[in-house]
């Protein structure tokens, strides 16, 4: 092994406790890593933080979304020590939401500056390899297609069908404005979930699910022969 590698091998895996999986949102079917491990780990590693580990915050952003919706971002550089020198800066950049969206009200968050710092740590922690087996297994769901010789699953006809005429409805409805036509089907593809979350809608076709193709076009349908008075 190279000794590039030995911090690598003494941080990659993570044990069962400090993992959780995601069971909602976007990252359904990931794993969350305890922030309390990399903090450990970092401690066992390089000494006390302030001694031998620590961080300057460099930027804090709030940004608007959509909707009334603003995220915030926290820019930090990770120090470690090697001896008694201290490295290069590890740059990490952690976001989260400060104000969201929950059963069609806007709720600020008065933890989201500390949860984007725990984020931020999180991927400076990731270059040094914490956790890389975590996030290894995550890649190779994404990326070991073509090293198994398998092929994406090609889409069948009657679901491209729907996509083109999702779009060319839309497209109609919104006078041939693209983003207009995006707003549309994001609205008509928000829903609630059984927390009482609001999930935003897709706003381009080509990402709509194979469940959601079909009810989708129904909406749409349904709004579209209203906007024509019955016809095609």
């Amino acid at each position: 092994m190279s000794d590039n590698l030995k911090l690598w091998e003494q941080v990659r895996a993570v044990p069962s406790d400090a993992k959780k999986p995601i069971k909602g949102g976007k990252l359904k079917g990931y794993t969350d890593i305890n922030p309390m491990w990399r903090i450990k780990k970092l401690t066992d590693e390089f000494g006390q933080v302030g001694e031998g580990w620590n961080y300057d915050i460099i930027d804090q952003q709030f940004v608007n979304g959509a909707r009334g919706e603003i995220a915030c971002f926290v820019k930090i550089n990770l120090f470690v020590k090697d001896g008694e020198k201290w490295r290069n800066p590890i740059l990490g950049v952690g976001g989260s939401m400060f104000v969201t969206t929950e059963k069609g009200q806007l709720v600020t968050n008065d933890e989201a500056i500390k949860m984007a710092l725990t984020d931020a740590i999180s991927v400076s922690c990731k270059a040094l390899g914490f956790g890389a087996d975590v996030y290894w297994d995550k890649d190779k769901s994404k990326y070991d297609i073509g090293n198994n010789n398998e092929k994406p699953k090609e889409e069948n006809q009657a679901s491209k069908d729907l996509r083109r005429e999702i779009n060319n409805m839309l497209m109609k409805m919104a006078n041939n404005d693209p983003k207009k036509a995006g707003e549309m089907l994001a609205l008509y593809t928000t829903f609630t979930n059984k927390d009482g979350k609001e999930i935003k809608g897709k706003s381009d076709p080509s990402k709509l699910s194979e469940k959601q193709l079909q009810p989708t076009y129904g909406k749409i349908k349904a709004e579209y022969l209203a906007f024509t008075g019955g016809t095609k």
